[in-house]
């Protein structure tokens, strides 16, 4: 992680069926930076799943509402009932669908007003809200969420903030909110910073190489987590321009002999990979997924992952991203994990192989930074923001 013993202590309070995005982007973003952070939910213990729903823009499709879909199964790290709310500097509440019903558990309330009556940070976004309003704790407190809650938010006695856009956060005192995960990049800089934290060498220009069917998690959570710090992200995709968007994957493991794989959101592109300057850029990271097949079979995107190796600028890549580098002919000499369904690629391409054991473990080889799978984006983050010079620190 970004410091060696973490020095905030973050209590996240999740529910069946929250946003996918809305739990895990500021569970491990704010791991990524050195903090500790426990997910808990009522009813539930450490071990654990949190069903996850996956909810993007209607509009793709003509509806006047957003879709839900399936999204990943969410593993809990603590068991509520062992909580001690007073060890914690923060309660942090994804969206979803799960703070209607949260909003009528007393123990979650009461959750709330310790956190509240304490003058500690509480964070909520999108739905989230809801168990504030439901706490009592909103009265005179200015806030926005997403805009359908904008009645029952007023009706709570809150000086309701219509969003402007869905990337919009508002600051009152101790209290943070958002309207959706949209507004992740402004909402965990808040957090950060309500929290005492300093970032510093974030003036950093940093390329995805986007595709379709990548990881859900593999591009959303870096990327905002970069964003976050106050990075320039660009996300880009062969054959396509900015404000087109890919379709993602959600690759989870549910007891078959292999991942499951489920429609993810609708990722939006920021930028044009056509006319591209990869010069400009100091840093690429590789989602993994299903693109890399065939993104691996592109010259132009091998041409490019040789200029950023070939200049020792930093490159991470991810699960299956390492097909890419591995097709790119850079693999030669250096040491490498992967998800290990591609140590055949890794091993051919000339590179060691290290076992990701456990899955969550990544490396460092100079300017290379390698990842297994998702659940190891703390690292991948803190790795890739060690070599880039940037640091959080409270």
């Amino acid at each position: 992680m970004a410091n060696c013993k973490p020095q905030k202590k973050v209590l996240l309070l999740c529910g069946d069926y929250m946003e996918d995005y809305e739990a895990m982007v500021p569970f491990q973003a704010l791991q990524a930076y050195g903090m500790a952070v426990d997910a808990v939910c009522p009813g539930k213990k450490a071990g654990d799943c949190c069903r996850t729903t996956v909810e993007d823009s209607g509009a793709y499709h003509g509806y006047q509402t957003y879709t839900e879909k399936p999204g990943h199964n969410f593993s809990l790290n603590a068991t509520f009932d062992e909580v001690d709310f007073s060890k914690y500097d923060a309660l942090v509440i994804p969206g979803g669908r799960a703070p209607e019903y949260l909003a009528m558990n007393e123990s979650v309330l009461n959750c709330a007003r310790q956190f509240s009556d304490s003058g500690k940070l509480i964070a909520a976004i999108c739905h989230g809200p809801l168990i504030l309003a439901a706490a009592g704790l909103l009265k005179g407190r200015k806030c926005t969420a997403y805009h359908a809650l904008g009645p029952v938010l007023i009706d709570a006695g809150a000086h309701w903030i219509e969003p402007k856009t869905m990337m919009d956060c508002v600051s009152d005192g101790n209290l943070i909110t958002g309207v959706i995960y949209k507004a992740h990049p402004g909402y965990i800089q808040l957090v950060v910073k309500a929290l005492g934290g300093k970032i510093s060498g974030s003036d950093k220009r940093i390329l995805f190489l986007c595709g379709d069917f990548m990881e859900d998690y593999e591009v959303t959570v870096p990327l905002q987590s970069l964003q976050a710090l106050g990075c320039h992200v660009d996300a880009v995709c062969p054959k396509k321009k900015a404000g087109d968007f890919c379709p993602t994957a959600v690759h989870d493991f549910e007891g078959d002999q292999t991942y499951t794989e489920k429609p993810g959101h609708n990722f939006i592109l920021t930028a044009s990979y056509e006319g591209l300057d990869a010069w400009s850029y100091d840093a690429l990271v590789i989602p993994g997924g299903r693109s890399p097949e065939y993104l691996a079979l592109d010259e132009t995107v091998i041409a490019l992952v040789r200029k950023f190796m070939q200049s020792k600028k930093p490159v991470a890549s991810i699960c299956h991203g390492q097909q890419i580098l591995a097709a790119a002919g850079v693999l030669k000499g250096r040491k490498c994990t992967a998800y290990p369904a591609v140590k055949l690629n890794v091993v051919l391409g000339g590179a060691t192989w290290l076992e990701p054991d456990p899955i969550d473990r990544c490396y460092t080889d100079e300017n290379l930074v390698t990842g297994a799978a998702w659940p190891g984006h703390p690292q991948f983050v803190s790795q890739l923001m060690a070599l880039l010079g940037i640091r959080v620190s409270f």
